[in-house]
């Protein structure tokens, strides 16, 4: 992710979680919030709920690659949490990425046409 860096402390977690907004649909939750860097600090998320280990692992990797994929459209200065829900259980990157990209919409950090927004 050459823009960048991963969210890793449970601190940082829980400041975007209180801090930030969040929109959702029905594979992701997304929290925002804006951190005044040059990049971007990316957190996934996958509770117990969801499954096991293999499964958990394999969204964590889908929804990482989703955004390293489209990271260039994505609004820079943000600290984003994704976090999958149960009925993403079993889906296709392709629905993962498009649920990414929709609440990057949603959230204002990404333009329809995939064009990143400037302050």
């Amino acid at each position: 992710m050459e823009y960048s860096e991963s969210l890793k402390k449970n601190r940082e977690f829980q400041v975007v979680y209180r801090q930030g907004t969040s929109y959702a649909n029905r594979y992701l939750v997304m929290y925002v919030k804006e951190n005044h860097l040059e990049k971007n600090r990316v957190g996934i998320s996958v509770s117990k709920k969801v499954g096991n280990s293999v499964v958990r692992h394999r969204l964590t990797r889908l929804i990482r690659e989703s955004y390293r994929l489209n990271e260039q459209k994505f609004q820079r200065g943000m600290d984003l949490v994704v976090v999958a829900r149960v009925n993403a259980k079993g889906r296709s990157f392709r629905e993962i990425e498009k649920a990414l990209l929709h609440l990057g919409g949603l959230h204002k950090i990404i333009d329809k046409q995939g064009k990143s927004k400037s302050f």
